[in-house]
């Protein structure tokens, strides 16, 4: 590599002479020089260690999450049992982390460094598409619970669906960089059009990156389209469950996301380091900040999703949603492959999928090809080709 360290903020030089992320940048210093397969084992094994030791407290005397809880038993509400709690996270997280999409080619070249510019800026602007959208989702589950749904919980059941409601807003609110204000301190007018969202960290790596403002917006690939319909779908169409929308931004998005950006830090600080590109924290806020945030979103939203799960067949449908969502989301890694590298991407169809990670029904095949006759075809970067597009989704024998 070309230049000395540190060259910026994103690395310092270890006792060793060895590059080390700080803290700030992320929680495993040596990232630079472990393997893909390693960083998603350090990441599985930390989501569990995470989890469990909230687990663990919840059984503690005065925790005041367990206090929350018991209020809602003489309303109908099973008491938790950390123990069930525990198993129910342990199958439903080795399920979702064991999906080949965290381990997609693309990925893993990102994180070798082995991208030029023009791949960066492709991948970049593309990407983007899938950022703008993915918190809409949010907001269309968190809709879904309200005083008009079945009362599975009996009296417990509108609290229930508030506790559910909070932990979707709060996603909702680190999505768009908002919080709560006294009534006199609320922000003027222009603080609230300025919020610090998600999309505003993403134009920060466009920044870095060189990307003008007037290039940064695109028309949305095949791939992308469908993964953000298929979101949307899931999130809002009565077609599937509020609790399959739960799983859907919970599970499906957020155990995921902390790996996969993971990869793309390191590759990223690989690909500037080798192309004398001084990219630093402020460009790379977008996927240091996801990582940062969403170990607490994880478990948030297991917790919220184990509310709702009353037996296995809760359990196979939640599993179900997140497959839906990880067939998109790979499908539109391997349309992201073509497109930034012009070579084939793989097909979830083509790499043995495991029986437990296919689609179990047809529901959100039927949805998709609505959902793509409906889109507005000025919005797509092949109006053409989008009905002709490969369905994402490997359904079971």
């Amino acid at each position: 590599m070309n230049l000395p360290l540190p060259f910026t903020d994103l690395l310092t030089l270890g006792d060793d002479g060895h590059p080390v992320l700080p803290p700030e940048v992320h929680h495993l210093p040596h990232l630079l020089e472990m393997t893909a397969e390693e960083v998603l084992a350090s990441f599985k094994q930390s989501q569990v260690d995470d989890f469990t030791r909230i687990i663990d407290q919840l059984d503690q005397p005065g925790n005041p999450l367990k206090g929350q809880l018991e209020q809602l038993v003489p309303l109908g509400l099973h008491p938790v049992a950390p123990g069930a709690l525990k198993a129910l996270f342990l199958d439903l997280h080795d399920h979702v982390m064991s999906h080949p999409v965290w381990r997609h080619p693309f990925f893993l070249r990102v994180f070798e460094g082995r991208l030029t510019a023009d791949q960066a800026g492709l991948f970049a602007v593309n990407y983007f598409n899938q950022i703008k959208n993915t918190r809409q989702c949010v907001a269309l589950a968190l809709g879904r619970f309200h005083g008009l749904m079945e009362r599975q919980h009996g009296q417990a059941s509108e609290r229930v669906s508030e506790l559910t409601q909070i932990v979707l807003a709060q996603l909702l609110a680190d999505e768009y960089g908002v919080s709560t204000h006294a009534v006199d301190g609320y922000p003027g007018m222009a603080q609230l059009f300025a919020s610090t969202t998600h999309i505003v960290m993403y134009r920060q790596l466009f920044e870095g990156l060189g990307i003008p403002f007037m290039d940064q917006d695109v028309p949305l690939l095949n791939g992308v389209a469908d993964n953000v319909a298929t979101q949307r779908l899931l999130a809002g169409d009565p077609a599937f469950s509020p609790l399959e929308a739960l799983a859907s931004v919970g599970l499906g998005m957020e155990w995921g996301v902390p790996e996969f950006f993971t990869l793309l830090l390191g590759g990223l600080i690989r690909f500037a380091w080798k192309s004398d590109l001084r990219l630093n924290q402020h460009h790379l806020l977008v996927l240091t900040a996801h990582v940062k945030y969403d170990v607490l979103h994880a478990i948030a939203v297991v917790l919220a999703t184990s509310f709702h799960c009353r037996n296995m067949e809760d359990v196979a449908s939640v599993k179900n949603a997140t497959n839906m969502l990880m067939a998109s989301r790979f499908a539109m890694m391997s349309d992201l492959f073509r497109h930034v590298f012009k070579e084939d991407g793989p097909l979830l169809a083509e790499i043995g999928l495991e029986e437990r990670h296919r689609i179990s029904d047809g529901r959100i095949v039927s949805a998709l090809r609505r959902a793509r006759q409906a889109s507005d075809p000025s919005g797509l970067a092949d109006p053409v080709g989008y009905a002709r597009h490969p369905l994402p989704f490997v359904l079971t024998a």
